[in-house]
């Protein structure tokens, strides 16, 4: 165990892509990038350590993040610097358990770690909706868009564009909400809304941190928003499921709305998705 006092993994430790910027170094080593996030996530308190001396680290250090995953503390260092990417589906396991890891974060920590069987693999490639999915979209009468994976606006009907002109064809939910104050004014809670999207991309894209069109967004938002660049960081991870939405709606008021999404099948990763009242 650690000192009292704090030892030698609270201190930074020297790297090859120490200049780089954490964009850089999350997509130079996908893994432990999650790990170190991860283990800063949790307290000792939240694992039955005690808390001694002053703490030059937020949350777990590595030693105690390896003697609550029973795996040596070396071995750690080693997958959090990147020097291991293939540890065993036991020592995954060990690792969820130990950094209390929910459903969907355990699937993000196995797809990091699959990763390294699809290098050379490319990401799937954008494509446009479908004519069947335009017309089903056309049909119904509540608002509802198509949307690909980075969260960029395929389609939209005209009950989404009446509802948020920013629903619109060619727009980015998350740059909107993140860089256009207008589209802020629509949520009550513009800093929960950010990180909810930001969760459900990072769910969406799995481990494809360096597809170029994923990348081209987060660069853009990493280097205009602040707000964007602190949510980032925790590598929260959550899958899009249906959910209560409120907006401010500036004639209509405060609105409360059902949202849901369906994936449209033979597509790289296209959604329907739909704003309904709620019951």
């Amino acid at each position: 165990m650690p000192s009292s006092g704090g030892g030698p993994s609270d201190l930074p430790l020297a790297s090859p892509g120490r200049g780089r910027s954490a964009l850089e170094r999350e997509r130079a080593n996908p893994l432990g990038s999650y790990l170190r996030a991860r283990r800063e996530r949790v307290t000792p308190e939240q694992v039955g350590l005690a808390r001694h001396g002053v703490r030059r680290v937020p949350g777990l250090r590595r030693e105690e993040l390896a003697l609550l995953a029973g795996i040596s503390a070396d071995y750690y260092l080693r997958l959090e610097r990147g020097r291991d990417r293939n540890p065993s589906p036991q020592v995954l396991e060990a690792l969820a358990r130990a950094l209390r890891l929910d459903q969907d974060h355990r699937a993000h920590l196995e797809a990091l770690v699959a990763q390294s069987s699809r290098v050379g693999q490319t990401a799937p490639s954008a494509a446009a909706a479908p004519a069947g999915a335009i017309r089903l979209l056309d049909s119904l009468p509540h608002p509802a868009f198509i949307e690909d994976r980075y969260l960029d606006i395929l389609a939209a009907n005209p009950a989404a564009t009446a509802l948020d002109p920013r629903l619109a064809p060619g727009r980015n939910q998350l740059r909107d909400l993140l860089l256009d104050s207008a589209e802020q004014a629509m949520h009550p809670d513009p800093e929960l809304a950010a990180a909810c999207l930001i969760a459900g991309l990072r769910h969406t894209m799995g481990s494809d941190v360096a597809d170029p069109a994923f990348a081209r967004l987060t660069d853009e938002l990493h280097r205009e928003s602040a707000q964007f660049r602190r949510i980032w960081a925790r590598h929260d991870v959550r899958s899009q499921r249906g959910a209560t939405l409120r907006l401010n709606h500036p004639q209509r008021g405060l609105l409360r709305l059902s949202r849901e999404q369906l994936g449209i099948n033979g597509t790289a990763g296209l959604k329907l998705v739909v704003y309904y009242p709620e019951a």
